[in-house]
């Protein structure tokens, strides 16, 4: 799943951390789409993130010793799900670890995890869906399709309402949900991460990859793994 989307948006969302681990989720279709189709079997039921293979971090514009730069950190340690009911995403909820992001460089890292997003004080950042997300229809196994979601993002300690759009597919067993939220950091009491050796724009992008599986699934993985015997200790 996303191989499409991964190469069509490399420039985006960069190949770096999130094709590496979404590539093995499915393939994309080729050829064009088909429209979605209201007589489809419903996705109906809870969806929770699988963390392994969701990938969300940071994007932001720099200049390093006058030459211009991306800088980006990525994480996986996230927790949420949704709930579809027809066409509708009806609920969702997600709660993002903001101190397992990582980039290139561990200088970049401190100052990520201190006097920027001060992460001792807010080690989390979550995502609450505040209105329903109407697809229009039940996609087609390998269908790209695109919708707009408006929710609360709370970040740095400070609640924004905030409308973006995402990408999504499905193969049937898996839901993949891609996107980006753009940050002005004024907005969340976020310094500007600027210093003596960088320059960095007022803004950035938060992006994200999201792979999903059924509630029992996600929750039968768990069962199996604590079931798996263990060596006692003598």
């Amino acid at each position: 799943m996303f191989d499409g989307i991964v190469t069509t948006t490399a420039d985006t969302l960069g190949a770096d951390t999130l094709t590496d681990r979404t590539a093995e989720a499915a393939t994309v279709a080729t050829g064009p789409a088909p429209a979605a189709d209201t007589s489809r079997p419903a996705l109906d039921g809870t969806w929770t993130v699988a963390p392994p293979e969701s990938t969300f971090g940071y994007r932001v514009e720099e200049v390093l010793s006058g030459i211009n730069t991306t800088a980006t950190g990525r994480g996986n340690e996230i927790a949420g799900s949704i709930t579809l009911s027809g066409t509708s995403i009806r609920e969702g909820m997600f709660v993002i670890q903001v101190t397992s992001i990582t980039s290139d460089q561990s200088n970049r890292d401190n100052q990520f995890r201190g006097r920027v997003m001060e992460t001792e004080r807010f080690p989390t950042a979550t995502f609450t869906l505040t209105e329903p997300i109407e697809l229009g229809g039940v996609p087609a196994p390998g269908e790209q399709i695109t919708a707009e979601v408006t929710g609360e993002l709370t970040l740095h300690g400070v609640t924004n309402a905030v409308t973006f759009d995402v990408t999504a597919e499905t193969d049937g067993d898996t839901i993949g949900v891609l996107g980006d939220i753009p940050i002005l950091f004024s907005d969340y009491d976020i310094d500007n991460p600027s210093n003596n050796i960088v320059t960095t724009e007022d803004n950035g992008l938060l992006e994200f990859i999201l792979v999903f599986v059924p509630s029992e699934t996600s929750t039968a993985i768990v069962n199996s793994e604590a079931a798996e015997p263990t060596e006692s200790v003598r």
